[in-house]
């Protein structure tokens, strides 16, 4: 089996990401890994955490080879001002979108096979002096440059992954977006990605309800009876899927259940994450569904708070970069 190939962005220059990415070199790893960051900048924060790390310039032209201890492969990027850890600079920002810009191009050509993110600010980042840009957050961001008109938000820990039908909307608008198309586009691409890049041949998905007690027959929202119900039952002959439900959200995540179903699809953000950052949390990654790549990320925030006191805990990065050769061992075999 080939060695992967993955290109880590290191987020929010101010934040704890290149502490994340110093800290991941440290260990050999069966993967290729290449961060797009500034060289300065990522062996700067080693020598402040007093780590040792030797960085390649990466190039196209090299053969594939898997990360030895305290080695990193890198793409430049010039920063315009040093950052100071925990202080927000948007004159830096136009450096983190170049970052993204780098893994995206490299996805979508196939020079590497999965991009990892490290977390970025986003409001510093809708800070940059250009009316017409506007940053929503990464999975919109790679999801306009693949040219996907749908992608689903996922996450995982060892034991769950939760998908989202929305992701972030106020509560009040939640119902409104729960339609026929939403739950059949969403049940669409989840279904196809867990049989195609998690590798499971049927899968079976556990499907939550929107309402208290999915509704109570109609007592508690008329949601499920309108348009869950009607959905699933035309949607399920499409799939290779399995579908239960809708469940109660509140009895949904019973040991049973979870140990039947291979995904739980959330009808919002805040039904399903919860639970998920309770088993998992700091163990957790964010998957993006339905881009022509595969996409990781952490399932934090950049840690201004933390950033420069070598507090930073890397067992979030660490899982989502097991995730990403998981799921690219099981896209070739699939393939």
């Amino acid at each position: 089996m080939t060695t992967p190939r993955i290109l880590i962005t290191a987020g929010e220059p101010a934040g704890i990401g290149p502490e994340l990415v110093v800290k991941l070199a440290q260990s050999s790893h069966s993967a290729q890994l290449i961060v797009a960051a500034n060289k300065s900048l990522i062996l700067d924060t080693a020598k402040q955490l007093g780590l040792n790390i030797t960085l390649i310039d990466f190039s196209l032209e090299q053969t594939t080879k898997a990360n030895k201890e305290q080695t990193l492969y890198i793409i430049d990027h010039p920063l315009e001002s040093i950052p100071i850890a925990g202080q927000l600079n948007p004159k830096n920002s136009p450096y983190v979108i170049s970052t993204l810009e780098t893994a995206a191009q490299m996805a979508l050509s196939g020079a590497v096979d999965a991009i990892l993110t490290g977390p970025v600010h986003k409001a510093v980042l809708n800070e940059i002096d250009n009316a017409n840009y506007f940053f929503s957050g990464h999975t919109e961001f790679f999801a306009n440059k693949a040219g996907a008109n749908k992608v689903v938000m996922m996450l995982a820990t060892e034991g769950l992954r939760v998908a989202l039908v929305t992701t972030h909307l106020p509560l009040k608008d939640v119902s409104e977006a729960i339609t026929e198309s939403a739950l059949n586009e969403t049940l669409s691409i989840l279904d196809n990605e867990l049989t195609s890049k998690f590798g499971i041949a049927e899968p079976t998905i556990a499907v939550l309800g929107l309402n208290p007690h999915a509704g109570e027959s109609g007592l508690l929202g008329q949601e499920e009876i309108e348009t869950i119900i009607p959905t699933l039952e035309k949607v399920s002959p499409k799939l290779s899927s399995q579908l239960i439900g809708p469940l109660p959200a509140d009895t949904a995540f019973s040991p049973k259940i979870l140990s039947e179903v291979d995904a739980v699809l959330a009808m919002y953000h805040d039904q399903g994450l919860p639970v998920l950052k309770y088993k998992g949390f700091g163990s957790a990654a964010n998957i993006t569904l339905g881009l022509p790549f595969i996409r990781t990320s952490v399932d934090h925030g950049t840690g201004l708070d933390i950033a420069g006191k070598n507090k930073a805990s890397l067992g979030s990065f660490e899982y989502a970069l097991q995730v990403t050769i998981d799921l690219i061992q099981s896209k070739n075999q699939a393939s």
